[in-house]
């Protein structure tokens, strides 16, 4: 029977957060990038080199992925089977209206080459993205393993969806 796949955590072994420590993670990541070097199993086996690489891609991905705090909110969301790849998510009609609103000011700031009005709709957006984390910010900050609930975390798969939508708007700007 083929062994279970890690998942990044068990991989760097540290608890599942939100939140990793930059300099834990640094050392964690060079620590495995060491133990798993493919330079260090020339002589190994095809199949134990194949593994090891394997888990050096792994190493590799897990650093990609915890060094982004959207990105690790992705992967515990997915973790925990409460968000899928490609998942068509409905956000709240008064988030949506409000961003909307936002949204329009910005295109016609846009077709009006308005410079002042569209860096002050950044900051809106800005200041929109620090609200939406007010709410999960205990959550997102202090997750524990049994003890955060699923509705906790469905909070947190909200926040995550209106972040992410109000990003492509800013990256849309440039």
């Amino acid at each position: 029977m083929p062994e279970k796949s890690l998942n990044y955590f068990e991989l760097y072994e540290l608890p599942i957060a939100f939140n990793i420590d930059a300099n834990l993670l640094k050392k964690k990541f060079y620590e495995l990038s060491r133990k798993f070097h493919p330079d260090f199993f020339s002589h190994a086996t095809h199949e134990e080199q194949a593994d090891v690489l394997e888990k050096s891609a792994l190493v590799n991905k897990a650093f990609k992925t915890f060094s982004k705090e959207e990105e690790t909110i992705k992967y515990v969301l997915q973790l925990k089977g409460l968000l899928q790849e490609e998942e068509k998510y409905q956000l709240s009609s008064d988030f949506l209206m409000e961003v909307m609103e936002l949204n329009e000011q910005l295109m016609e700031a846009k077709m009006d080459n308005d410079a002042p009005k569209i860096a002050q709709l950044k900051s809106e957006i800005a200041n929109l993205q620090l609200t939406i984390y007010e709410p999960v910010k205990a959550i997102v900050e202090h997750y524990k393993e049994t003890v955060t609930t699923q509705e906790e975390l469905l909070q947190v798969k909200e926040y995550y969806y209106r972040k992410k939508y109000l990003a492509r708007i800013l990256d849309s700007l440039g």
